[in-house]
């Protein structure tokens, strides 16, 4: 009789809460984020990834807390679950860390997880590299090699285990940063640990890079062809230091970690969430200005989670703009760029080839195409 894999199952039902709110995180803000109308994701983020294996359930055998942090939505895809932990209505950290050590009891062959930076530590307080880890991204902020690209990413990791496929094993930092510091426009990463992964470089993304563009001539020429090109419209101003280069050209207040508007190179909204930038921007002619996360490629939902899907469609494809560096672009060594908006036919709709701004006067064409559903 073939043995079932043993599937430890996590979810942080706070993860990510406060992204489309424009607080830079959930760590402490739950109740803020809730009041504000931000509403939990990570059970739709987890649900995604467990699709890939929704046909495998006879396979399978999830070991998981109750309610939110995993045990509705297993039982919902008709997978057989053992409930190890009773978990509050409201979950902390410490509610993760003592599932965790329950379900290390059924030894599990794998532990799969939902949240953030923050929640992929509370995990390496307790595991460190003593079993496979595999992370399926629902935060604001995720600097952590230990997840997937996209949920559907890393459904497409539990797969190849449950296929059989020969799947090597990595060690992975665990890295967070300061969410108060954060907030203040400052980023400030650090390096917690490490622990165990599936090697499955197509599928796991990388740590973040941080710090600024050092050559400030590019960044300066990127922002002159922006400034050129635009008119009269609506431009919403995403986050990172090459828009930020864009907004200090201008002479404007910019948020650094978070999405501004302008028209008429006029600042109009500062640091807007999901909600006011759908109010501002409705049945009006919009452009978004976005770039790429250093080391990872990400151009959609890494922290910039106020870009909401029904935003992104309202704007359309033909009105993203996306700058880069030609640095940061070979940093992605042929890698392509990645959108993980939270709605997966949309990141289908955005997948093809986009003309990028890396200078002034000076394009490349580079591919947006997320590698899970790419054969």
């Amino acid at each position: 009789m073939q043995h079932k894999f043993r599937l430890g199952l996590i979810i942080n039902p706070l993860a990510g809460l406060g992204g489309s709110v424009a607080l830079k995180g959930s760590d402490n803000v739950a109740d803020e984020a809730l009041r504000l109308g931000a509403t939990p994701k990570a059970n739709e983020r987890m649900g995604q990834a467990l699709a890939v294996v929704k046909d495998y359930a006879d396979r399978l055998q999830i070991i998981t807390a109750a309610g939110a942090m995993g045990q509705t939505l297993a039982e919902q895809l008709g997978f057989a679950v053992t409930c190890c932990y009773q978990a509050p209505a409201q979950t902390t950290a410490i509610d993760t860390c003592a599932a965790v050590k329950q379900i290390l009891k059924y030894q599990p062959d794998l532990l799969l997880f939902a949240g953030g930076d923050g929640t992929a530590r509370d995990i390496d307080s307790v595991v460190g590299d003593t079993i496979p880890v595999l992370g399926v991204p629902a935060g604001v902020k995720i600097h952590s090699g230990v997840y997937g690209v996209t949920p559907h990413a890393s459904g497409m990791v539990l797969k190849m285990l449950l296929d059989g496929q020969l799947v090597s094993l990595m060690q992975a930092d665990v890295m967070d940063i300061d969410e108060t510091a954060f907030r203040a426009g400052t980023v400030r990463a650090k390096r917690y640990g490490e622990m165990t992964v599936p090697a499955a470089p197509r599928y796991i993304q990388a740590v973040k890079m941080g710090g600024r563009e050092v050559d400030e001539l590019v960044l300066a020429d990127i922002a002159a062809e922006v400034i050129e090109q635009m008119e009269d419209e609506l431009y919403i101003m995403g986050s990172g230091s090459t828009v930020a280069a864009i907004m200090q050209e201008l002479g404007l207040d910019n948020t650094l970690l978070g999405v501004d508007l302008i028209q008429d190179k006029q600042l109009i909204g500062n640091d807007l969430t999901a909600a006011e930038l759908l109010a501002a921007t409705a049945g009006k002619q919009v452009k978004l200005v976005i770039t790429l996360i250093g080391g990872q490629g990400h151009i959609l939902g890494r922290g910039n989670q106020q870009l909401s899907p029904q935003l992104i469609r309202q704007i359309g494809r033909d009105n993203l703009i996306i700058v880069a560096t030609k640095t940061k672009l070979k940093a992605l060594a042929g890698k392509p760029l990645i959108v993980d908006s939270g709605d997966p036919a949309l990141d289908a709709e955005l997948s093809g080839y986009y003309r990028i701004i890396t200078g002034y006067r000076d394009y490349v064409m580079y591919q947006v195409a997320n590698p899970d559903l790419v054969e």
